[in-house]
Order: C-alpha cells, then sequence, then structure tokens
C-alpha cells in the first residue's frame, strides 16, 4: 500500500455553480483509527447534483463534503469507490462500495453500524445530515447490483429513489382525490420516472408540461396520456380535479399553473428544480401552497411499514423494470455519455447549470 498520494478535489463556487477549480496536495494514504480511505472510481452528474448544489445552503448538503473555504464546495455525485486502506473490521482493502461521494480522488470516512449490507459514515460533521445520504451499500451485498449497469445505476437509483417515493407517496395518499396529475419538467429522468411508477390507473390522466423543443422526445417517452407544451398550458381543459407535481421550480409557470386550474387545483407538490437553480421557495400566487416532497420522509415510513429489506426489494425491483424501459433497443430513453478527468466534470457541471444538456444524454464521470 502506498504511503501517501496526490489527492485531487474539485470544488465549485456556491453561488456561481459554472464557476470551479480544480486543487491538488499530498497526503497520507495511512489512516486513523476506525477509518477507512476509498479510491472514488466513478460518479454521474445530472440535473439532481446542480439541484443538490443549489439547494446547498437551505438543506444543508454543502456540509457532506466540506472544503474548508466558506465561498467554495463539494457538489455532491452519487459513484462508485473502492476501499484502499481500513482501519475497520469488516471492511476489507479492495470492497467496492456505492453511495454518495465528493468529485474528488479519496474520501476519508469513519464507518458505524458496520453490516453484510455496508456502513454509515459516521464522520463528525455528518452527524445531523439526513441519513440516507451517509448510507454506503456493498456491491457484493446487493442482489440489484451488476458490474454491468453500474453506469446505469449512478445515473438513474438516485433519481428513481425520488420517482418511487413520489409515486408511492401520491398512491398512499390517494392522489388527495385528484383525476389528474400534472408534471412540470416532463422531460426530467426524475419526472418521467414517477410517472411510470404510477402505471396505468384507470382514473388517473398522466400530463406532461414540457418546453416546446422537448414535446416530441417526452411523446416517446410513452408514459404520459397528454403531452402540452409549456406555451399550450391554457389548451388543457380544466374539467377535473388536478395534483401538480413541480419538478421545474420555476415559479412563474408555477402561478400560471394555479392560476389555469383554479379551484381545481386540490394539490400543489414541490419535488425538485430541474430548471431553476435558485433557492427553494414554497409559495403560489392562489390556491393551495406547495409542499415540498422529500424521498427519505417517506423512505422513513416505508421502512417502518415494511421493513428495510421490503423497502430495498421495492426499490430494486422497481429499478430493474425501468433500467429494462429506459435501454429498450427500440427506443432507448438514455444516451449514457462516459468521460474521463476533472476537467471533463468542470464542463459537464456547468453545461447542467446552463440547462444545455439534452433529456436523452447522462453523464458519468471517470476519475
Amino acid at each position: 500500500m502506498q504511503s501517501s498520494s496526490t489527492v485531487t478535489r474539485l470544488i465549485t463556487r456556491k453561488n456561481a455553480l459554472d464557476q470551479s477549480r480544480i486543487e491538488e496536495h499530498q497526503r497520507s494514504l495511512v489512516p486513523a483509527a476506525g477509518e477507512v480511505i476509498v479510491k472514488i472510481d466513478r460518479c454521474a452528474l445530472t440535473t439532481n447534483n446542480i439541484t443538490y448544489a443549489a439547494y446547498g445552503n437551505s438543506m444543508n448538503y454543502w456540509g457532506f463534503f466540506p472544503t474548508g473555504l466558506a465561498e467554495w464546495g463539494h457538489v455532491p455525485a452519487w459513484g462508485f469507490a473502492d476501499v484502499v486502506a481500513s482501519d475497520v473490521p469488516g471492511i476489507k482493502v479492495g470492497e467496492r462500495f456505492y453511495g454518495y461521494f465528493p468529485i474528488a480522488s479519496h474520501l476519508w470516512m469513519r464507518p458505524e453500524r458496520v453490516t453484510e449490507r455496508g456502513f454509515y459514515d459516521g464522520a463528525e460533521h455528518r452527524i445531523g445530515l439526513t441519513s440516507a445520504y451517509n448510507q454506503y451499500t456493498r456491491c457484493s451485498w446487493d442482489g440489484y447490483y451488476s458490474p454491468d449497469t453500474e453506469n446505469l445505476q449512478i445515473l438513474l437509483k438516485p433519481l428513481f429513489l425520488t420517482s418511487s417515493m413520489l409515486a408511492d407517496f401520491l398512491q398512499d395518499k390517494q392522489f388527495f382525490g385528484a383525476e389528474r396529475v400534472v408534471f412540470s419538467s416532463a422531460s426530467s429522468k426524475t419526472a418521467y420516472g414517477a410517472a411510470v411508477c404510477l402505471g396505468d390507473h384507470p382514473d388517473l390522466e398522466r400530463v406532461a408540461l414540457t418546453s416546446a423543443g422537448n414535446k416530441a422526445f417526452v411523446q416517446h417517452l410513452d408514459c404520459y396520456e397528454q403531452v402540452v407544451s409549456y406555451e399550450e398550458l391554457n389548451s388543457l381543459v380544466n374539467d377535473r380535479p388536478t395534483l401538480y407535481v413541480d419538478f421545474s421550480g420555476d415559479l412563474d409557470l408555477r402561478d400560471r399553473v394555479h392560476r389555469h386550474f383554479a379551484e381545481q387545483l386540490i394539490y400543489s407538490c414541490f419535488a425538485g428544480s430541474a430548471q431553476s437553480t435558485h433557492e427553494a421557495r414554497l409559495t403560489a400566487i392562489e390556491g393551495p401552497q406547495p409542499v415540498f416532497f422529500f424521498a427519505p420522509v417517506q423512505i422513513r415510513k416505508r421502512n417502518a411499514d415494511w421493513g428495510p429489506e421490503g423497502v430495498s426489494q421495492h426499490i430494486g425491483e422497481g429499478l430493474l423494470q425501468f433500467f429494462r424501459k429506459v435501454t429498450s433497443l427500440e427506443k432507448p430513453l438514455i444516451q449514457v455519455i462516459e468521460s474521463r478527468g476533472y476537467e471533463a466534470a468542470q464542463a459537464v457541471i456547468s453545461r447542467l447549470f446552463h440547462g444545455q444538456v439534452a433529456p436523452l444524454e447522462g453523464h458519468v464521470i471517470r476519475l
């Protein structure tokens, strides 16, 4: 084992996400007592990562991987890493883990609650942060893991977790009495994942709101009963109880939706921000005030209802079905683009921030 190595990290200006820099320094690779060191192999970059950064202050996403610099943060990303040094019984050098990482070459961690499944990072600065992001899964344990689908897993599993739990939440609440669900940013993977998870309900219409440029792509998804562009919103007949699921974070659009559906709008759900990089705002000009959907809350509820194994099975089986849908040979819904290195990560983050990544593209960075 090397005793020291060059450690590289990509840090991003918190208030200007298209500004970043690459830093290198030497650091010992000998773990302290109770510590493991992992080398990050690959991570996915999607709109989801821009959301983490945009809400970095309000939801403490900057807190997972402190940089020591007030104005610069680590954009968190889902990925795979290999253990290169361990002082923790039950975690061996060479083991591969799936989880939440900085865009960096290495991460120093303090595993707690070590089981066959994996561990939680008990580093002091992570105590009090959302536990779902502190959990690391052993690839050797995960029955739904396959080396062949690693890129799909890191691109889609974090998004699908939200899709699956959002669909479960809406079904659990019997759609609050709605007969129509309207999704904004309907081309986003999380939005159409949720629409797929809802399946075909005879008494429920799934309506996609999207940009004119993405309309053909969304029609091709085959998971919405109706697809309209933002400009065509007023063409939607306002004839039944409606639930709005906002994946755009666009406040003007939200107000247009609330005004258009008026008293027929019975619930407004804010599920993430594919278009806006401003802090989340839970306001609307009229009608029900938007309620933020946070997947870990529904996961906690289902952990109590079904047990953690039941939740893992629900998400794992749904994810495999979703993989099959997005990779079907007739009309694949995702084109995996694998790039190498920190400069590539910089370029993708900037393009995501400026909305320049086509919905078909899924970017993976090999570090």
